[in-house]
């Protein structure tokens, strides 16, 4: 089933299966155009672009205080079940996904909603959201948002069936079901997954495939050789590390490799409710202990090291920022400082998925350098995302291969989920579990100026909030890495959607097989 042969057909391979299919939970690079291929949301963005286009909303309006935001719906959209639908799916899917009980790690995002401080507490839901008829939904926020437009068009903000759900409850990540341009068909645990064309999407001439089969559990080294030889059309983990060079440097496949550039850090995520890394000058220590360029050097030259959370591409980077510099020497005299002149041991918890495992024994190296003794858990990256979910499971992450990348391009989003305190939750994403109430304050702050004439302002005050979080040393940023996907002959598409930057990594709903293949 799923040749690459077959005339509309594409096959992408994993090593890993899929965590979810649930739009609510799933958060990470692998399920994320996965999922944006299944469900819709009120707005989304031009193929490989962050330009926002309408999606199941035709139109919309913001009052004149900016807190009204009223969504006029398109009619005749259909959920892979059949059933047409309305205003009150809208309102069912984010009073949903700011429910505790869901346990989504993107409730935060919509924590300008009003009402969002019941809902997330489990005493009432959205009171902001209303069902004006069956085709307009009215929007009401506690405050301005300079981001709500964006926050409407993630996965978070999917529409979903209530009966749906409400038959699979906390198995809908397996059966999902919702408007996109394509339906789950199968789902064979640890083999294969198929998406088929939903052949009633409202969008015309989309998507361009009858189907697409995810093939799981295969190692990148073999879905390497299998796309060479024409069997697979992508190779979902990227090209090899130790197959880089050799692949990029060969002129057979200059046309094959498409690279793009992300809003992407890959950090060590230092736990902070966790003893010793409570403690800011044992933080401090690590950040200094760890050579950034060597791990640069491992993935072949394809990043820049970074020293702050921002990556360089992102409104609100500060390129003036020194942060900790590499200096073994500093670090074990902040270590004795602290009073662990002996080091300690603890835990770093790292995706098994090449190169992650060689950077993690890197860090390590560097660690024991200091005196710190990490022992190394290497997990499939679905135990790894809910080992870091959990507030007392892991000291130490390193995020590589989770490593985030934006879900859109506005610094707050480097913020909510992974660094304020909405996103230090069960099942969360903010793995270092920091929570500093005064920088929250004013991430809110910053996020109400609202007025196009205020956006220097606003950057001013984000990057101010970055460089400040750093200095308490929460993460350990290591680098800001470039995209390259490989992709069959076989394949082509807008430009922007083999790196999508928002549909990531890839743009499945845009993908063509050429004429004649």
């Amino acid at each position: 089933m799923g040749t690459a042969n077959a005339a509309s057909n594409m096959t992408v391979t994993y090593k890993d299966d899929v965590s979810t299919l649930d739009p609510a939970i799933g958060y990470d690079w692998q399920n994320w155009s996965m999922i944006k291929s299944l469900f819709d949301s009120l707005l989304d963005y031009k193929p490989g672009t962050t330009e926002l286009t309408p999606d199941l909303a035709e139109s919309y309006t913001i009052s004149d205080d900016g807190l009204i935001y009223t969504f006029n719906l398109r009619k005749g959209v259909k959920f892979h079940n059949g059933r047409t639908m309305t205003a009150a799916d809208v309102k069912y899917s984010l009073d949903r996904v700011t429910n505790p009980k869901t346990q989504s790690p993107g409730a935060g995002f919509f924590a300008s909603v009003k009402g969002f401080d019941d809902a997330s507490s489990g005493s009432g839901s959205l009171s902001g959201v209303s069902v004006v008829d069956d085709y307009t939904v009215q929007i009401e926020l506690s405050r301005p948002d300079a981001t709500f437009l964006h926050v409407v068009a993630i996965n978070f903000a999917s529409v979903v069936p209530r009966e749906a759900v409400e038959k699979w409850g906390e198995d809908f990540g397996k059966h999902p079901v919702g408007t996109g341009a394509f339906y789950l068909d199968e789902w064979t645990l640890g083999q294969r997954l198929v998406f088929k064309k939903n052949q009633n999407y409202y969008h015309a001439g989309i998507p361009k495939l009858d189907q697409i089969t995810f093939e799981v559990g295969q190692e990148p080294i073999v879905a390497l050789l299998r796309l060479q030889n024409g069997e697979v059309d992508i190779a979902g983990d990227g090209i090899p590390p130790a197959k880089f060079l050799e692949v990029k440097n060969d002129p057979k496949y200059a046309g094959a490799i498409v690279e793009g550039s992300q809003l992407h850090t890959g950090y060590i995520a230092l736990n902070v409710k966790m003893k010793p890394f409570d403690n800011l000058k044992v933080r401090q220590a690590v950040n200094m202990a760890i050579n950034k360029d060597r791990i640069v050097r491992i993935i072949n030259g394809r990043a820049v090291s970074a020293n702050q959370p921002l990556p360089p591409l992102m409104p609100g980077y500060d390129p003036d920022y020194k942060g900790l510099s590499y200096n073994p020497d500093a670090a074990k005299k902040l270590l004795a400082e602290a009073g662990f002149g002996d080091g300690f041991e603890t835990e770093l918890y790292v995706a098994n998925t090449d190169p992650q495992p060689r950077i993690a024994q890197a860090i390590q190296q560097d660690l024991a350098a200091i005196g710190i003794k990490a022992g190394i858990k290497s997990l499939a990256q679905g135990n790894v995302i809910a080992a870091g979910g959990e507030v007392d499971q892991a000291p130490m992450i390193w995020s590589g291969g989770m490593a985030w990348i934006a879900d859109f391009p506005d610094p707050s989003n480097f913020y909510g989920p992974i660094l304020g305190c909405g996103g230090a939750v069960p099942g969360g994403w903010n793995w270092s579990w920091y929570c500093n109430e005064s920088i929250e304050k004013r991430a809110i702050a910053a996020d109400s100026m609202t007025d196009p004439a205020d956006a220097e302002k606003r950057m001013a005050a984000w990057r101010s909030i970055f460089t400040d979080i750093q200095d308490e040393a929460p993460w350990v940023p290591i680098f800001n890495e470039q995209r390259f996907t490989m992709r069959s002959d076989r394949l082509d598409g807008p430009d922007g959607i083999f790196v999508d930057p928002v549909h990531i990594p890839v743009h499945y709903d845009q993908v063509f097989i050429k004429e004649g293949q």
